[in-house]
């Protein structure tokens, strides 16, 4: 595994934040035909220096690194919503008050 690398960023154009990482001089051809048809067109956003030490928002930047050694392209999921979860509870209370 390198230990730096210039990593490009590219969003979906489907889903909202999710991103793919992949080394600038692979291209896009490491993405496989499957990924691109559940992520989209990738977006371009950036390119960084990518190194083990670099802070990243969501993602630890050694898995990054890790990940495009050996698949070529790291994929990040957009955040899990947690404000689903009261609209679920309530839900669920209005089902089982009307199953009493």
């Amino acid at each position: 595994m390198s230990d730096r690398l210039v990593c490009s960023v590219y969003k979906s154009s489907k889903k909202s934040e999710m991103y793919v990482y992949i080394d600038k001089k692979n291209g896009l051809d490491v993405l496989p035909e499957d990924l691109l048809v559940f992520f989209g067109t990738p977006i371009h956003v950036f390119d960084m220096l990518l190194t083990a030490e670099k802070k990243l928002s969501r993602v630890d930047a050694s898995k990054v690194l890790s990940e495009i050694a050996e698949k070529g392209f790291l994929l990040q999921m957009p955040p899990v919503e947690e404000n689903y979860l009261p609209g679920f509870v309530e839900f669920n209370k209005k089902l089982k008050d009307a199953e009493d």
